[in-house]
């Protein structure tokens, strides 16, 4: 079953490369690897907003995160031309804005991380990952997620 196949079939529709917010670009190539930026986590087009910990539980923070994840897909999908063309996902940084006292970032994270063997399955969507908990992430927004993947 292709990439496209899986996504159809979890109902997931890529949306287009999002603009940057700042002076970057949306991804990098260099040999085989793709450095997508960072994504927050969006809700009806606008930042999802809240802080793990406050106002925020961890189940919806984890729906956020995999939301994330379908917009990395559509950028990683532009700079590889076909997501067939993915080797492996090699490592996904996850940022998770939450009080000094929160410490399910891990959790958090597993929205995206999830998705990403749903979708590729595990031999190329099983990657190295890291889940911080920070103070602030730009617009306010729960969750932003960066991801470093493999081309074939």
């Amino acid at each position: 079953m292709s990439v496209q196949d899986r996504l159809q079939a979890l109902g997931i529709h890529l949306p287009p490369v999002a603009v940057p917010a700042a002076a970057y670009v949306p991804f990098v190539r260099t040999g085989q690897l793709v450095f997508i930026s960072g994504h927050i986590a969006k809700r009806e087009g606008k930042a999802w907003v809240g802080q793990l910990g406050a106002n925020m539980t961890t189940d919806e923070a984890k729906a956020a995160a995999r939301a994330v994840a379908i917009d990395l897909l559509g950028t990683l999908q532009a700079a590889a031309g076909s997501l067939d063309s993915v080797a492996r996902i090699v490592k996904v940084l996850s940022l998770v804005n939450s009080t000094a006292s929160y410490t399910e970032q891990h959790l958090v994270t597993n929205g995206c991380s999830e998705l990403l063997v749903e979708v590729f399955g595990p031999g190329v969507g099983a990657h190295a990952r890291s889940a911080f908990g920070v103070a602030q992430l730009p617009m306010g927004a729960c969750v932003e997620i960066e991801l470093i993947a493999e081309l074939k």
